[in-house]
């Protein structure tokens, strides 16, 4: 066999095998996520010129650091943390060393709250750029801070997790932290570096207003816990589907209906 006609054996056998172990809708549906996140990657490393045109005018950039911990577990093209450090918009920090300010991390006890404004203010935001399914292995005792937080509920827009609870990508999670601490311009700035950023605060624009306007850890647990019970009673509530039944004026109609085909066919038979 020639080079040539091994090449085109080998291009064919590829698109061949890249949809051979296509089984499920489930792995269809996964791979639509996957172009949708490869086509934001592909955005990322346009041209800065065309990048920038999209975000002018939306908030303004932050007078504090923003920063991460990369521990290298996601795909770069896909990666929200590395979007933001190749615009150089974020810090990277090294294992061990410790961060002045507050730090969003599944280790935290307390709840990001308007309280933290000064600490943002002041020493800025980082965030642990992991694998959601890799949390176990990650070394958070070697991301040290003062001020470890957690992030109250919150629904994920990103391509990956789009509609799911709590699965937030870094640059939503810098968002929100900012947003909840009063600096919303800033993160309607960061947001606005993704072709997909305004659907994260359209999606959680209700709760984190609401968080915005609480004034402790405890009262955000609150408004939280109160917000979830109301979602899962309107969830258990039984529907009313009343408003599609048949009205009595309709049902008369059709009555009337009924009585003038009666007539008619009466009327028939006697002539």
């Amino acid at each position: 066999m020639s080079a040539r006609n091994r090449g085109k054996g080998k291009r064919g056998g590829g698109a061949h095998g890249q949809y051979r172990n296509v089984k499920t809708n489930r792995n269809c549906e996964r791979q639509l996520a996957q172009r949708a996140c490869d086509l934001v990657g592909d955005d990322s490393d346009s041209s800065s010129s065309s990048s920038d045109a999209g975000i002018d005018g939306i908030g303004h950039p932050p007078d504090f650091p923003i920063a991460m911990w990369d521990l290298n577990h996601c795909d770069p093209k896909k990666c929200s943390g590395r979007k933001l450090a190749r615009l150089g918009l974020i810090e990277n920090l090294r294992l061990g060393q410790k961060f002045p300010g507050l730090v969003l991390t599944p280790v935290g006890v307390n709840c990001v709250s308007p309280l933290d404004k000064d600490i943002v203010g002041a020493a800025g935001v980082a965030v642990v750029d992991c694998s959601w399914a890799k949390l176990e292995e990650t070394p958070f005792n070697r991301m040290r801070s003062p001020h470890p937080r957690l992030l109250p509920y919150l629904v994920a827009a990103n391509p990956i997790n789009y509609g799911k609870p709590c699965k937030l990508s870094c640059v939503e999670a810098i968002a929100a932290t900012l947003y909840i601490c009063g600096y919303v311009d800033e993160a309607q700035w960061y947001m606005g570096k993704f072709s997909w950023g305004h659907s994260f605060i359209e999606l959680n624009e209700t709760l984190l207003n609401s968080y915005a306007e609480c004034k402790s850890s405890e009262e955000i647990v609150r408004v939280q816990n109160e917000y979830l019970e109301k979602e899962q009673a309107a969830h258990n509530k039984p529907k009313d589907f009343s408003e599609f039944y048949p009205t009595s004026s309709s049902s008369s109609d059709e009555e009337d209906d009924d009585k003038d085909i009666k007539n008619n066919c009466v009327e028939t038979n006697v002539k």
